[in-house]
Parts: C-alpha cells; sequence; structure tokens
C-alpha cells in the first residue's frame, strides 16, 4: 500500500494554533464508518452519540515540560533537548538541535546549572542518551525550567500549559498530549456518567514516534517506535463488562485505541498488564476490541490517518477529509474532532 494513498490537500490557515477558550464548543464530525454519511454537530453534543452501557476509554498520561533549552558547558553554545522517555533512573533519550554538538562527553548546564546532563551515548535515528545530574525533585525542576513539547506546526506560544494537558491527565510521562482528550471538561463527563456511560482509564506515554513522518513508499515497510502502556485490572474489567454485555468500547483518541488493540486477545478480552507496544495499525487490520473512536483530524500521509483508515476505510476517510476542509474545520492537536462510530 502506497504512502501518497493517504494524502490530501489542506490550506495552512486551517491548521489550529491556539485553543478554543471552552474545550467543549469544538466542533465535532460524525462520521458513519459503514456508510460514510456525515453529520455536523458542537463537541459537547457527545453525550447525544454515546449510549447507556457503552464504555468511553481515555488515556490518562500526562504530558512532561519535556523542551528543555541548555548550553554547552565549554562553548556556551545554545543546545535544545527534548525528552522522549527514561530509560533509566536519571538516564533519558533525547532528541537534541543541533545534534552535531552533542558529541558523547558533552556537558550541558540548564537553568544556571540548577539542572546538568552529559551524553553518554549516541542510539536510533541519531537520538542521545543524556545522564542528568541535580539536587532535589527531577520533576519539580522540569516544571520550573521545562516548555511544552509543542508540535512543530503550532507556532504561537502556549499561553497556559495545562491547555495542552486533558483535564484528567494523572501519570507523568508524554512527549505530546493524546489530543482527542483535549476536547472534554471535567462537567461534560459527568454528564456523560450520569447518562450511564461507563468510563475507563488506560496509559500510554504518547512519544513522537507516533507523529514522525513515514519515510518509506509502502507503509508495510514503516516501524514504529515503542510506547509504554498500562492497563489496571479495574479499568479492564470495565471494559470487558461492557464488551461482554453487548455495548460499544468507544476509544478517546488513537493512543488508547492502540493500548487496547495491543492488550486485548483475539476476542477483544483484556487483562491487567503493562508493557511496550509498536502496533502499527493500517487499513487491511481486523479491530479486535474497539468498535468507535474520537478524534482529531491528523496530518497527511500520517500512520494516524491509516489508522482511522483502517477502522472507517481509506475512501470515507478522505471523502470526509474533504468536506472538514470544505467546512473550514480546524485541523491537528488543537484543532476540532470526529466520531467514527
Amino acid at each position: 500500500m502506497d504512502v501518497k494513498d493517504f494524502d490530501y490537500e489542506l490550506p495552512e490557515e486551517l491548521i489550529a494554533q491556539d485553543p478554543l477558550e471552552d474545550r467543549s464548543s469544538s466542533r465535532l464530525m460524525v462520521l458513519d464508518k459503514e456508510t460514510g454519511s456525515i453529520r455536523h454537530r458542537i463537541f459537547r453534543d457527545i453525550t447525544e452519540e454515546l449510549e447507556p452501557g457503552d464504555c468511553l476509554v481515555i488515556n490518562n498520561t500526562r504530558v512532561i515540560p519535556a523542551r528543555l533549552f541548555g548550553a554547552k558547558r565549554d562553548t556556551g553554545a545554545v543546545i535544545e533537548v527534548l525528552l522522549l522517555k527514561r530509560r533509566e533512573n536519571n538516564i533519558w533519550e533525547t532528541l537534541v538541535k543541533p545534534g552535531r554538538k552533542a558529541r558523547p562527553g558533552t556537558v550541558l548546564d540548564f537553568g544556571e546549572g540548577l539542572l546538568t546532563g552529559e551524553v553518554v551515548d549516541i542510539v536510533d535515528e541519531g537520538n542521545r542518551l543524556i545522564r542528568f545530574s541535580y539536587e532535589g525533585i527531577f520533576e519539580e525542576i522540569l516544571d520550573q525550567l521545562g516548555q511544552m513539547p509543542l508540535p512543530p506546526y503550532i507556532t504561537h506560544p502556549l499561553k497556559d500549559k495545562n491547555r495542552y494537558q486533558t483535564v484528567y491527565a494523572k501519570y507523568d510521562g508524554s512527549a505530546a498530549a493524546p489530543t482527542a482528550g483535549l476536547h472534554f471538561t471535567e462537567q461534560l463527563l459527568e454528564q456523560i456518567r450520569q447518562k450511564g456511560v461507563e468510563i475507563a482509564s488506560v496509559t500510554l506515554h504518547v512519544g513522537l514516534g507516533t507523529f514522525r513522518p513515514v519515510k518509506v513508499d509502502k507503509i508495510e515497510e514503516h516501524h514504529m517506535h515503542s510506547e509504554f502502556y498500562r492497563i489496571e485490572e479495574e479499568e479492564a474489567k470495565k471494559i470487558n463488562r461492557a464488551k461482554e454485555s453487548g455495548h460499544r468500547i468507544v476509544s478517546v483518541g488513537t493512543t488508547s485505541c492502540r493500548t487496547l488493540e495491543s492488550a486485548a486477545d483475539e476476542n477483544g478480552h483484556l487483562e491487567a498488564k503493562s508493557g511496550w507496544t509498536d502496533i502499527f495499525i493500517y487499513p487491511g487490520y481486523r479491530f479486535k476490541c474497539i468498535d468507535a473512536l474520537i478524534t482529531n483530524f491528523h496530518l497527511p500521509q500520517s500512520t494516524l490517518v491509516m489508522l482511522v483508515s483502517a477502522l472507517a476505510g481509506r475512501e470515507h476517510i478522505l471523502a470526509a477529509y474533504e468536506e472538514a476542509v470544505r467546512e473550514r474545520y480546524r485541523f491537528f492537536s488543537f484543532g476540532d474532532a470526529m466520531l467514527i462510530q
């Protein structure tokens, strides 16, 4: 299957640069995955699209302020470091710009020495392993020095870093937000519960591999980076209960979807477990667990467009995206949403 089969034209002005003041006031496109029919709604209307007994599955990962700006100790040259994943104790796999100035042995200072790092190795795709040294609690220092790692297509500064977090973010570890969840408010979640919809949580720490461009011509040759996930026993029971009762599993975002599809057995049954997943979902994949998906609008030729195409069919997705462009929907992380059911 050719990567170019998942391309579409997007005017640059439709890329959302700022979050809406009211999270739940985004637009919502409702796509019937069987027929391709489309309806236009507001996100807060999601309560009317969900049914009692459905299980809504959210990803409770929390984005860490993973972008650091420091200086080489010997030259003072400015270095940008993006934390990707913790390897062990104080050693992190990172993306460094400019990489040529960060050879093994390079020492970096952040926040006038509040945090220091030494490059200890170069790994896949030129990523650097950095061992950090500090006094106190790393997370508190990171909160003080770090910036939110907004995607490169967002050029406006973020006024409130909490707007790049879901309201249910709990466990630190992501380098990017599970953006489909950004549309929910506490009030909306309570309305969903009152309707009789079960809400279950999973954790998948989002890495940048999900968003990296596909550099091969044939999608079957693309390899996803691995990401850590965890499903607690009580949450697995909620999902299994809904599944066994004939109700729908509605995944909030592609990260929740990839977690469930990685952990489920062939019958869609889940056990409490944790591990690493590099699952790549594209057309031809048979979904084991999820029945419906709430998601944002994704980049052309991305693995995420391929995932939603696996659920709804490539033709239906590309037609829906064309409709979204015509209707001036807002795209990508701070953009509008789609419900595929």
